[in-house]
Order: C-alpha cells, then structure tokens, then sequence
C-alpha cells in the first residue's frame, strides 16, 4: 500500500491558506512582490507554522510558507530551486522537525545559511532528548499528564530553556532530525508545545529587528492568550468524557486527543503502517476490527489529506457501527488562522462524542 494523497478536487473545498497561494509565495501584510524591503523575511515549511510567525511579526515580517496546499505531503515533498533560493534569503526558519519536513532541512544545509531556525519538535514535552522550554505560565509541569498514547514510553522534558543553548540547537547540523520511532512528530496539534513556539518566534524576531522586539512580544502575548482558550475547551472536554477512547488511522490528531483526556485505542501497528504508507499486516488490521467491533471505541478520526484501503475500510465499518467519523487535515484550510483552526477540531470532538 502506497500512502495516497487523495485527489485534489475533493480537497478543493480545504484549499490552502491565504496566508500564501502557492508554495514560495508572500503571507499577508508583506509586498507580495519578492521584494521585502526592510521586513524580516521568515520562511517556514508549511502554512501552519507561517500562520504563526505572521501573526507574530505582523506588518514587520514576509512570511513563506512553503507548503501551502492540501494536496501536498511534506514526507514526501520534492524541494525546488525556487524553494532554495527563498530559504537562502531567509532571516528565521520555521520547521517541525522530527523527520515530518526533513525536505526543509535538506535546503537548510544545501543553502549554508546562517539564519536561526526553530524546530517546533524540540518544544514537545515529550520529544527524546528535550532539555525543555519552561516559559512562564507555560510550565510543563501544568501538563504533566498530556503525553499522548502514541509516544507514551518517553520521557517528559526536564530543566529550563536557556537562550545560549537553544542558539546552538539550532545549528546546521540536522542529522538527529530524521523519523524518531515511537515518537509522534505531528506536534501542531499540541496548543501546549505552539505556545512555546510561539514564545521563541517572538524572541527571535526581537533579536533580528529589536526596533520591533516589545511589538511582537506583545504580538505573541496576545496569540498565546488565544491557545490558552484552546486548552480550556479541551479541559472541558476531559471533564465530561477523559478516558473514553478514540481510533485514529493515523496519529496526526493525537497530541490534541491527549490533550483533551481521551485515550487512543488504535493498535500501534495500524496507525503506523497506515502513516509509512506500508500494507496493515492482516492480524494488525483484524485487531484493528475488533476494536472498533467492541463497543468501547467513541469516534474514529482519519486523515483527510491521505486515503487507501485500509483506512476506507474502518471508515466504512464505523459507519455501519454508527460510530463518528471525523476528518482531520495536516495542513490549514482556507480562510482561518492556527487557533480557528484547531478551535473548529476541538468543536467537531466535542459534539461527536456528545452525540
């Protein structure tokens, strides 16, 4: 089984963000035409995370977003010389990181920049390694209990975020960035770990234009008192429904499932071969059967972007175990910014399984 990214007219509905209508192109608020002028340009692998350095930056920053289209797969994404020469003129880098857009890490290295780059894996509580980004309000220890099911055995993130180390992380040597097994690297969907991203947009952006540092600290001040009404729809979730599970056929909404109390009940197998674009071995995928068929299973939410056999089949049996079904995308639709957008998913959790 190949991992399929579904035809384009039945994403055309979910068609990219405005924030840039094709790959390379400017976010709002800059010229539009290339020419930046005295505006910071930041760069970023896909429109999730252009969102938030544009609104971050405001009218100080172009922003591009690389991958602006839902009929496109960062694991698999061919870069372009017009890809390399805008990460080469980059002031600040944005990527996920953790093998999802290891595309952007190539051009990274190929172009020689000296630009920083922020890693938004490196923010999760529970990537391998981390040495944590306890800022303010933000502390980890206040999530303490999110660790979604997908990368449960590791370990939580420990000590504060010092500035001196964190330049040195973000170096161009990105070989420790590939696929991390048993971790779950679609981490936009974690309000938590956005916050602090967020928070380090801000700072660097400050120390590249530090005319404008209190206007994008006051930027990102108000961004981050959005995600926090995220996190309290979620925590509202939890306390009517935490520990009833969820089948996912692909782990990108996990962070967000765990956030909001619910347990994925997903054979790890499953989720995995589907993610990998790999055939479920057929135990996998009886297993998989039999969890939907038990009865405990509240809604099952698929990847809307991608699509095969597998995946078809336990939509289709859902559908006739009356279960929810919820279509979850990797990258924003048109017409809404980051917190919009998980605010409408966080919605869509809540009234399938208060149905």
């Amino acid at each position: 089984m190949t991992r399929r990214l579904l035809p384009a007219a039945v994403l055309v509905a979910a068609a990219s963000l405005t924030l840039a209508g094709c790959a390379g192109s400017a976010a709002p608020g800059a010229s539009g035409s290339g020419d930046s002028g005295d505006k910071l340009s930041v760069v970023a692998s896909t429109n999730v995370y252009g969102s938030l350095a544009a609104e971050v930056g405001g009218d100080a920053v172009e922003v591009t977003a690389i991958i602006t289209s839902l009929a496109q797969d960062p694991h698999s994404y061919e870069a372009s010389a017009r890809d390399q020469l805008t990460v080469s003129e980059a002031d600040l880098i944005i990527e996920n990181g953790g093998g999802y857009d290891s595309f952007l890490e190539g051009l990274i290295d190929a172009s020689g920049t000296e630009a920083p780059v922020l890693t938004a894996v490196e923010f999760a509580h529970d990537y391998p390694g981390a040495e944590g980004h306890g800022h303010d309000d933000h502390a980890d220890e206040e999530h303490a209990d999110e660790t979604p099911a997908a990368s449960a055995d590791a370990a939580p993130a420990e000590g504060e975020h010092a500035e001196e180390e964190h330049a040195d992380e973000h170096g161009h040597d990105h070989a420790g960035h590939d696929h991390i097994e048993g971790f779950n690297e679609h981490v936009w969907y974690d309000p938590h770990t956005i916050a602090h991203l967020v928070e380090d947009i801000a700072h660097e952006l400050g120390e590249l234009d530090a005319d404008q540092a209190e206007t994008f600290e006051a930027n990102a001040a108000a961004l981050i008192e959005r995600i926090e009404g995220l996190e309290t729809s979620l925590d509202a979730i939890s306390a009517d429904h935490g520990g009833e599970k969820i089948f996912v056929t692909e782990p990108v909404p996990v962070y967000l499932a765990a956030a909001a109390g619910l347990e994925d009940a997903t054979p790890a197998a499953f989720s995995e071969a589907v993610e990998e674009g790999q055939d479920v071995p057929p135990a996998t995928l009886l297993e998989a059967q039999q969890t939907l068929r038990s009865g405990d299973v509240r809604v099952v939410i698929v990847n809307a972007q991608t699509g095969g056999a597998e995946t078809t089949e336990m939509v289709n049996l859902a559908g006739e175990l009356d279960i929810p079904v919820l279509e979850f995308t990797e990258l924003m639709p048109d017409g809404v910014d980051y917190v919009e957008w998980m605010q409408q998913n966080i919605d869509e959790m809540s009234e399938a399984l208060a149905g």
